[in-house]
């Protein structure tokens, strides 16, 4: 395996990382809840609360908010923008509205049907899913040596990085040119 490689590998395995610990960090409070009601024994009960769909609610947001960063950050997507609008619309259409509608119908009062206790997991995982997209979306158009559209300059991207990778993925300090004919001061 090249360094190239290996560098890619660490990227792709950090940015794995960091995504899943957001996922972490959004379910832990549904996971303290959940624990709660084991404890009070009310854990039949527990797929039948609108938990789950609060749950899918922010990361479909958060999912959202990603692809639009993705669009937002990169002007040159070209064909790709319809990509990431359509991944909005899905988002949207799949996760967050029927997150919401399920989240006022639960806390209605009425009766909850037995088919929320499927379709709530279900919709957690499809927004874990799309937020997983989201990440990978917007990491590899805001990532430094990109194929599509990469012309940032000829030494650094926007963030300070070699897009060649070859000062190890440390930030590099940029020093601006010099300004021609003025006054030097020692």
């Amino acid at each position: 395996m090249t360094d190239k490689n290996r560098r890619q590998e660490q990227q792709s395995m950090s940015m794995m990382y960091g995504t899943y610990a957001d996922i972490l960090f959004v379910l832990f409070p549904f996971l303290a809840i959940l624990m709660q009601r084991l404890w009070d024994g009310e854990l039949a009960d527990a797929l039948l609360r609108p938990d789950l769909s609060i749950a899918a609610a922010i990361l479909a947001g958060l999912a959202i908010g990603k692809f639009v960063l993705g669009l937002v950050t990169e002007r040159d997507l070209g064909p790709h923008k319809e990509r990431i609008v359509f991944f909005i619309a899905l988002t949207l259409f799949l996760v967050l509205g029927p997150a919401l509608i399920l989240i006022l119908s639960i806390v209605g009062g009425q009766q909850v049907p037995e088919f929320v206790a499927f379709l709530q997991p279900v919709l957690l995982v499809i927004a874990i899913s799309l937020y997983t997209t989201a990440i990978s979306i917007s990491n590899m158009l805001t990532r430094p040596g990109r194929p599509a559209g990469a012309e940032r300059g000829p030494a650094m991207d926007d963030a300070g990085m070699d897009p060649q990778g070859d000062d190890g993925g440390r930030p590099t300090l940029k020093v601006p040119p010099r300004a021609q004919g003025g006054s030097r001061s020692a």
